[in-house]
């Protein structure tokens, strides 16, 4: 298996192979806050125009938007996993509009098949792409408004692939003992474990490398401190979202519960 790391929206258009696309500040680990409570469906979609035309044909459906990580003007609520908490989304369908994730999965049209990715869900993702094996892998880290490295974006995207590595070698290991046993050899195994690859360490770093403005008094109203402490739990949801085009800007967000893949 081929993994390949890529970053922002050109990022995004040179993917290829199966395809996860990662904004951990804030738009999929929001998206997996949103199925965790009931959500009955999410849209994702590229601009604001077909996301109000959307809401309009669908009065009863839940609108979040966000630019430049501001609350879009019309919309029901922001970018934020945090302040959705104060609504019923049970069975609710949802619109989502954001400056970077939904951005990637709409310019990633050279993908066989995309899923999005977040620390709250990073094992699941690496599970899943374990799953699957594919020939080629992509990891998108969408960055700040798709145009700017973002560093929690970047570590996501290592964590998963070390997962994927992990795995990987674990069953190599596991076969070359099942070899050694059958044959009655006496072989030298070399350990092919990766290192371990520390994320709490990592995500402690992001406090002050990548999300002080979630710490800044000045920008509560639109980067509350508790969206960092939600988006940076790691591996607390065990599945995956897909993206299935809908249309040329918008796509149908679906949860895969990786215990019935």
């Amino acid at each position: 298996m081929d993994i390949e790391i890529l970053e922002l929206i050109d990022g995004a258009k040179r993917a290829s192979g199966l395809t996860v696309i990662i904004d951990v500040f804030r738009a999929f680990s929001l998206e997996a806050y949103l199925y965790s409570r009931g959500a009955a469906g999410i849209m994702a979609v590229s601009s604001l125009e077909t996301a109000f035309k959307l809401k309009e044909e669908n009065p009863d459906s839940i609108l979040i938007g966000e630019r430049g990580g501001a609350m879009c003007k019309g919309c029901d609520y922001g970018n934020s996993p945090s302040q959705t908490l104060d609504g019923d989304v049970r069975g609710k369908q949802i619109i989502h509009t954001t400056g970077a994730g939904t951005q990637g999965i709409i310019n990633a049209t050279g993908a066989d098949e995309i899923i999005t990715g977040s620390l709250v869900n990073a094992s699941a993702v690496a599970s899943y792409i374990t799953m699957k094996n594919p020939s080629h892998v992509s990891i998108v880290a969408m960055g700040n408004a798709g145009v700017k490295r973002a560093r929690e974006d970047v570590i996501c995207a290592e964590y998963i692939r070390s997962l994927i590595l992990r795995s990987e070698n674990s069953d190599r290991k596991i076969e070359n003992d099942i070899c050694s046993i059958s044959t009655n050899s006496i072989l030298s195994s070399t350990d092919t474990s990766t290192d371990h690859y520390d994320i709490d360490s990592q995500i402690s770093t992001l406090r002050e490398n990548g999300g002080a403005h979630f710490f800044n008094p000045e920008t509560q109203k639109i980067f509350p401190k508790e969206d960092f402490l939600m988006c940076t739990r790691h591996d607390i949801f065990d599945f995956v979202i897909h993206a299935e085009r809908a249309g040329s800007d918008m796509c149908r967000m679906l949860r895969s519960d990786i215990s019935h893949i």
